[in-house]
């Protein structure tokens, strides 16, 4: 167990981290060169230009304005500047509302560490538990002496943390309250604000049945001219593109390379040389542009002929499609109700925004996804439970008895008292934070073989699995002894009723090792995020080998988005990990509160200058944040129980008991409450918004807008070439891509009016039968 001593070298290393960091982003970020990595957003936005500094040649490259490093920090007071509207209208609604979830640590926390260090500190520190006990000072470290092990057992004094427990669930709650509130007004207030939107007109229709006489496009049309001949504007087809968007990719990193080759020729004036065998390692060797050339002209061929294929082939089109209305009102109504007598057929729900669909997975069979989501379940239940065994062995070596007993010889510099307090307080969270590097990507990998459609729920689904593998393997795995499976074991040969006392006995103990991983995540972590060590690499790498125009820059310094799937999940731990120890260790509080400003105005600085979200879900994640809370107080609850319990204190744990039910009560009213302003949009909005916008712009063409939303844009990389056809032509074969094959089928009683598309009418109905339709708005 980690000293009190320990702790304290921990945190000296985690702060002067941190200070490193900081003091290195402030020298880089006034570099000129470095101007365009750590204010790309602004760049992107064309608000800003390169600096320009006269004089001699190394201004270009270094500030030698001495008084600018004085001011290395007036970059967080800058951060917090910028309105929380102004906020909105320059990064979306998504990031302003992950930025609150930080407030909402501090709102949370802040209040209940005073509260617990006013009230239970004193009480826990006061008592002897401990000391009665005959537990010596190596076991019972003075965090021990302030926490709930250090009562006796049987003591009155337990009505104190009971009282404190219901007092940091109701202030909890009201946070939780007011925010929900908030954050379901922010988005209905943006929804209603916000401009015209592909989406907001569109919904994606998927498992649309087989007909032997039409094909998928022919069959939506009649459909939705049937069922809502007032409102149906038009559709697009999914295709199947996938085998094409791998040949455009590939097209696509030859050039590439090609640009590259040709950058050396302009610096060096010599023809490179490469092999053509496996990795360029063996082969012919052949002159490298021309070899680029060739195979760049292959790969265009390959692409026109897969491109006609995917065209003209009715296998190639999916039973899915986007639909589009002449109204807000229209697309709703649709998206937000049962089509046919069959609820497995011509299933609705909003389309994505064209920049959130995940492609790849449109062209999946719905029947597959089932047990696609089967197979990943499984998989994931032995992900989390075999990845214990790994981290639990290399956490095993980074302890002071795993260097002990495989190093022997090591031994005289462990008992140096500052290595030894590095080795406990440090070098564990450091083992575990690098071992969990390449498990976001494991399970976006998941994500994606599921099928979802959109790259905000892939990323959403990947946070709540990063979420539940934090639970158990950072979380249960780090305070119970033993493998998972072990764990698993005799979570399974046990009462139900004993697994709050089998969690509750160990919390405590483990309080040390959560105090060292806060600082090494959270602190020296969060320094290390504003640094953007990586991304400066990487694009100072692309700006000398491959940067040959504006278009190649603003890619070379693309930033990407925060990362939802491994922020949010990161946050819920630290809300868990502050809930639980709250009522068990306040030691533990102080540590997160840190935490959470600092990462508040860290991510606020790089939302503002840096990151560019790549989709806007209008906070559509916000349900899943709230019920983590929920859940991470329920836990505090009943690991509260469960120590109570091993502390003989019966006659005072009934009183608990009422908790978790009010919990879970209050979380069933907050998702019947505001949870249908993040999965439906009212009706009466809708209306509202289209009525205002058919007195302000009357005559817009909503069709011409519309009709080449949902293309797949592997038909725009593969089909316009700039340097082959004009805007014009472009328009025209998107146009023609969408013309349905005419229809076999002779007899149209399903249909009352003309289809728009092949222009024939349904020979079977009167002429009054057939209602005047206009296709434009």
């Amino acid at each position: 167990m980690a000293t009190l001593s320990d702790i304290g070298v921990a945190a000296g290393l985690n702060i002067l981290s941190a200070f490193i960091f900081f003091v290195a982003f402030a020298i880089l970020r006034l570099q000129p060169f470095n101007d365009r990595v750590y204010f790309p957003k602004w760049y992107l936005k064309g608000l800003r230009t390169d600096p320009v500094h006269g004089g001699a040649f190394v201004r270009k490259f270094v500030n030698l304005d001495w008084r600018s490093y004085l001011r290395f920090l007036n970059w967080m007071p800058a951060a917090l500047r910028m309105p929380e509207p102004e906020l909105i209208d320059h990064a979306g609604l998504d990031s302003v509302v992950y930025l609150r979830i930080y407030l909402i640590g501090l709102k949370i926390f802040v209040p209940i560490a005073f509260l617990a260090w006013a009230v239970l500190v004193p009480v826990n520190a006061t008592s002897t538990g401990l000391e009665s006990a005959g537990r010596d000072n190596i076991t019972s470290s003075d965090i021990d002496k302030l926490s709930i092990s250090n009562v006796h057992s049987r003591s009155e004094r337990f009505w104190a943390h009971i009282l404190v427990a219901y007092a940091f669930t109701f202030w909890t709650c009201y946070i939780l309250l007011k925010e929900y509130e908030k954050v379901a007004s922010m988005r209905l207030q943006f929804l209603a604000a916000e401009k015209r939107r592909p989406d907001q007109f569109t919904v994606l229709v998927r498992n649309i049945p087989p007909d032997p006489d039409e094909s998928v496009s022919e069959l939506v049309e009649h459909f939705f001219l049937v069922n809502h001949p007032d409102n149906y504007l038009t559709h697009q087809v999914v295709y199947n593109a996938n085998k094409l968007a791998k040949l455009v990719k590939k097209k696509k990193k030859l050039q590439n390379w090609l640009v590259y080759y040709q950058n050396k020729v302009e610096r060096t004036s010599e023809r490179p040389q490469i092999k053509t065998g496996f990795l360029g390692l063996c082969g012919n060797k052949v002159d490298a542009i021309d070899h680029h050339n060739t195979e760049i002209d292959k790969l265009s061929k390959e692409i026109a002929l897969e491109r006609d294929n995917v065209s003209n082939d009715p296998k190639s089109i999916m039973p899915a499609a986007f639909v589009s209305f002449k109204t807000r009102w229209g697309a709703a109504v649709c998206a937000q109700t049962q089509q046919t007598r069959n609820p497995t057929m011509w299933l609705t729900e909003w389309a994505p925004e064209p920049r959130d669909i995940y492609w790849s997975n449109l062209a999946i069979p719905y029947v597959s996804l089932t047990v696609r989501r089967l197979i990943m379940a499984v998989a994931f239940f032995f992900l989390t439970f075999f990845f214990m065994i790994p981290i639990a062995i290399v956490q095993g070596l980074a302890s002071i008895e795993g260097i002990r007993k495989r190093a022997p010889w090591l031994n005289p510099l462990i008992d140096i008292p500052f290595i030894k307090s590095f080795i406990q307080g440090f070098l564990p969270g450091i083992a575990l934070k690098l071992f969990l590097i390449f498990l976001p990507t494991i399970l976006m990998i998941m994500s994606k073989f599921e099928g979802f459609g959109s790259i905000s729920s892939l990323e959403r689904r990947a946070a709540s699995r990063y979420y539940l593998f934090n639970f158990v393997n950072i979380f249960l795995g780090n305070i119970l002894t033993g493998t998972a499976f072990e764990q698993l074991d005799s979570f399974i040969h046990q009462p139900a009723n004993e697994y709050p006392i089998t969690i509750g006995t160990a919390i405590p103990l483990k309080a040390s090792f959560f105090i060292t991983y806060i600082m090494v995540d959270g602190w020296a972590g969060i320094a290390a995020e504003v640094l953007m060590l990586k991304p400066l690499i990487i694009y100072h790498l692309k700006n000398f080998f491959l940067v040959k125009t504006e278009k190649d820059r603003e890619e070379a310094m693309d930033p990407g988005s925060i990362g939802f799937n491994t922020g949010e999940p990161r946050i819920q731990l630290y809300f868990l990990l502050g809930l639980v120890y709250a009522s068990v260790t306040p030691t533990v509080l102080p540590f997160i509160i840190v935490f959470f400003g600092l990462a508040y105005v860290v991510f606020r600085h790089q939302i503002i200058n840096v990151y560019n979200q790549e989709y806007e879900s209008g906070a559509a994640f916000w349900p899943d944040v709230h019920f983590r809370v929920i859940i991470a107080l329920i836990v505090s609850q009943i690991v509260l129980m469960g120590l109570l319990t091993t502390k003989e204190a019966a006659s005072s744990t009934p009183f608990l008991i009422v908790l978790p039910v009010l919990t879970i009560w209050f979380h069933i009213y907050c998702k019947g409450r505001f949870e249908p302003a993040f999965v439906r949009y009212p009706l009466q909005e809708a209306m509202m918004k289209d009525t205002l916008e058919r007195a302000t712009d009357p005559n817009f063409n909503l069709k011409a807008y519309l009709q080449n939303a949902y293309v797949h844009p592997v038909f725009k990389a593969s089909l316009f070439d700039e340097d082959e056809e004009d805007e014009e032509v472009m328009s025209l074969k998107l146009e023609t891509e969408s013309v349905t094959v005419p229809t076999k089928r002779q007899s149209r009683r399903n249909t009352p009016l003309a289809s728009r598309i092949s222009g024939a009418s349904s020979p079977s109905l009167p002429d009054h039968g057939i209602r005047n339709h206009n296709p434009e708005p």
